[in-house]
């Protein structure tokens, strides 16, 4: 049986106000969308472990896919407060969700509007952004994760085309995408983007299985035997990891406020559970411990939502750099954490349930706050900012 979805966004410092009528406007759009098609469905998705290909051009039409890639490559021209918004509302109906539109958009169509040819961009923007094609990014491979600079993918020149052999692991929307943005390495260990197409003769994307994460999201590989590629489908503007570490960081972007509407989601099922639970002839609300919980929940939540709004008005002024973006990243991740823990005790064996989103977001936060740099990499990140010593060597 469809969830009805109940909520209402906690905003305990009146950070609308922070907010312009467009913004609020776009979020609510979202918002309303995913009360609408996203949470009636979900719950069965991710039981099932079926990914909700309908949603795709759903979200196209909403404009989620690329909304900062300006209208003449079919990108909604927005700034980068109303892309956060809308990766938290995505994210608080289901990380998957959120996850395909943050490939699409930052990892897909951000390459290649920011380092594509004009040819390129003609060709794969606006088709990504309505979602008649879905995309897909590879960077990371079976042994190399948080070290994408070890790559073994690479490909060589041979006439017109280039010949691409490696493999790519952990990517989502690959089972299903139309293109792949792989990163390879060239014969002289350079890396570079390379737009491979479905339907290249020794391209697969075998689907991976047996998830207990993100189970409503398509995950899978990127295989390559002898990919025939045209030199052409080269991105030209950028050589080296910082091409793809560019992408990376405008996902990581959206993460950090994806993750704050996951939270939002389970402090507000939590507040309307221990207001109306009934245990000691009165509602679990009224007592301590439930109200500690409570307290630091709308705490940290708040905490988030400044960080994060703040991050949003340096990026739209041009200001932001990488690490900053991490800080947002791993403490969005880390707060939401405890966050469906104290939600799931407060819910109590009701927590495990399909009932309630709790515990299908708490799976799904395991894949988040690994995927795009782990924990201890983005502290890592701010470490080295702050001290100046590069602690990964």
């Amino acid at each position: 049986m469809a969830r009805q979805d109940l909520f209402e966004s906690p905003d305990y410092y009146q950070l609308d106000e922070l907010l312009s009528e467009e913004h609020v406007m776009i979020r609510d759009a979202i918002r309303n969308y995913v009360k609408k098609s996203i949470s009636p469905i979900i719950e069965d998705a991710a039981q099932k472990c079926i990914f909700p290909m309908q949603i795709v051009k759903e979200m196209g039409a909403l404009g989620c896919f690329g909304p900062t890639i300006p209208t003449l490559y079919g990108g909604a021209g927005l700034d980068n407060i109303s892309y956060g918004l809308m990766m938290q509302e995505l994210e608080r109906g289901d990380s998957g969700v959120r996850s395909t539109a943050s490939v699409q958009g930052s990892l897909v169509m951000y390459p290649i509007y920011q380092y594509g040819s004009e040819e390129q961009k003609m060709k794969y923007l606006p088709k990504l952004a309505t979602g008649d094609w879905l995309g897909c990014f590879g960077l990371t491979e079976a042994d190399h994760g948080s070290n994408p600079a070890g790559m073994l993918t690479h490909y060589k020149e041979e006439g017109d085309h280039v010949v691409l052999n490696g493999s790519k692991m952990w990517i989502s929307n690959a089972p299903f995408a139309d293109i792949a943005v792989v990163w390879a390495k060239n014969e002289i260990g350079e890396i570079k983007g390379v737009i491979v197409e479905r339907g290249m003769e020794g391209f697969s994307t075998p689907e991976i299985h047996g998830k207990w994460s993100l189970r409503a999201s398509a995950t899978g590989e990127l295989l390559f035997e002898d990919v025939k590629v045209p030199k052409e489908n080269i991105l030209p503007g950028v050589v080296g990891l910082k091409g793809p570490l560019g992408c990376l960081s405008k996902a990581r972007y959206g993460i950090a406020w994806g993750v704050l509407g996951l939270a939002m989601d389970c402090y507000d099922v939590a507040l309307r559970y221990a207001k109306e639970r009934m245990q000691f002839d009165k509602p679990i609300g009224a007592f301590q411990l439930q109200q500690k919980k409570l307290a630091e929940m709308v705490t940290e939540i708040t905490k988030a939502q400044l960080l994060n709004w703040r991050l949003g008005t340096l990026m739209d002024a041009g200001k932001a750099n990488a690490a900053q973006i991490s800080m947002a990243k791993r403490n969005s991740c880390a707060m939401a954490q405890d966050i469906c823990r104290d939600a799931r005790q407060i819910l109590g064996g009701m927590g495990i349930t399909d009932e309630y989103p709790v515990m299908r977001h708490m799976m799904n936060l395991e894949s988040v706050i690994t995927y795009e740099g782990t924990h201890d990499i983005h502290l890592l990140i701010t470490g080295m900012d702050i001290t100046g010593f590069n602690a990964f060597k």
